[in-house]
């Protein structure tokens, strides 16, 4: 029996999906997985033991790009019995129905449903301790008899040596592996996910003030500007405790990095879930437009999170649709001062790094 699972697109979106595969070996041990994914994600799964097969999109088995057509014609000869599109977009439902299998499970949607033979609704997946995303990924396995109520956790496989070359490079960098570590999330995916600059530098005082730690940025490249612009902001204790020199240049090279850290602190995204999935405790800032219980109903001292409507729900009022919200981006980032988290804030770096 061979079942593929379609994630294309986000990193953190492709490492979410990833649980499906242990809850899909646990029902069928004998089962052969295949994952479709993009390129630029392939190191958050790279090594899971539950993939026994990783298609990259559009590709063939040498990376050569294949039109629609042959990429589809790859897929039908693979003969899959179910398949599960949990991106579920236009493409990705006319690759799962020209595969022709016995099971097509896809997100429900009026231009799409019929070409699966079951779809879920988002919108009506039950709330749950792990959050919408995952219990909704969840639910797309009912058809093959596994219980969405189920629990399972993205997790990510490092090899000893990718953490040991990850250690050496810490400790070239002046990291002292020995004192307390904090990776920080400084900036999200774009402007409209990262935290006002000015607050986070006020969030870096904090976690200065409240533990002798030492800090690692984690942001892309083309953000340089904008972290070179956050370090401006801060006075020079902040400063002093910043190792800049250790810095990853691969995806792969920061979860190795960040497996090594106390916590992870920062904008919610994929770096929070790459964290988890090492088993790093994280405190996440959401973005106003983005829905807490959309990706975690239930927290706990290793994970928190917090979002402006927790402390100023009545912002909200006047903003119905995502677009109002989105529209109010700027403001509602600009409303949700450091202070009204601080507590919370002070309390996880307590029970995570001064313990």
């Amino acid at each position: 029996m061979k079942v593929l699972v379609i994630q294309q697109k986000m990193i953190g979106d492709v490492l979410l999906s990833s649980i499906l595969f242990e809850a899909l070996n646990d029902k069928f041990p004998g089962a052969e997985l295949h994952f479709l994914i993009r390129k630029n994600t392939l190191p958050v799964v790279a090594g899971n033991p539950y993939i026994h097969t990783i298609i990259l999109d559009r590709e063939d088995e040498l990376g050569k790009k294949l039109n629609f057509i042959a990429f589809l014609s790859r897929l039908r000869k693979e003969r899959y019995y179910a398949v599960i599109d949990v991106y579920s977009k236009i493409g990705s439902a006319l690759l799962t129905y020209g595969t022709h299998a016995k099971v097509r499970v896809g997100r429900k949607k009026w231009y799409t449903w019929f070409l699966y033979t079951t779809t879920k609704d988002y919108q009506n997946t039950p709330k749950s301790i792990v959050g919408k995303a995952i219990q909704f990924r969840m639910d797309l396995l009912r058809p093959l008899g596994i219980a969405g109520e189920q629990t399972y956790r993205p997790k990510i496989s490092l090899a000893p040596e990718e953490k040991e070359v990850a250690k050496k490079f810490m400790v070239q960098s002046g990291v002292n592996l020995s004192r307390p570590i904090v990776m920080c999330s400084v900036l999200g995916s774009s402007i409209n996910k990262s935290y006002p600059l000015a607050h986070f530098a006020e969030v870096l005082k904090t976690i200065v003030a409240t533990s002798d730690v030492q800090l690692l940025f984690n942001y892309l490249p083309s953000q340089h500007d904008r972290v070179e612009e956050l370090l401006g902001l801060c006075d020079p204790k902040v400063k002093s405790r910043v190792i800049r020199s250790c810095y990853a240049t691969s995806l792969r090279q920061f979860i190795s990095i960040a497996s090594f850290c106390d916590v992870l602190i920062g904008n919610e995204g994929g770096a929070v879930h790459m964290a988890k999935a090492v088993d790093v405790p994280t405190f996440a800032i959401f973005s106003p437009q983005i829905q807490k219980e959309t990706w975690i109903n239930e927290e706990s001292d290793k994970d928190v999170a917090v979002h402006i409507n927790d402390y100023k729900p009545e912002l909200f009022d006047n903003l119905a649709e995502k677009k109002d919200v989105l529209a109010a981006n700027e403001r509602l980032y600009t409303a949700f001062s450091p202070d009204h988290f601080q507590p919370l804030l002070v309390d996880f770096l307590k029970k995570n790094i001064n313990k």
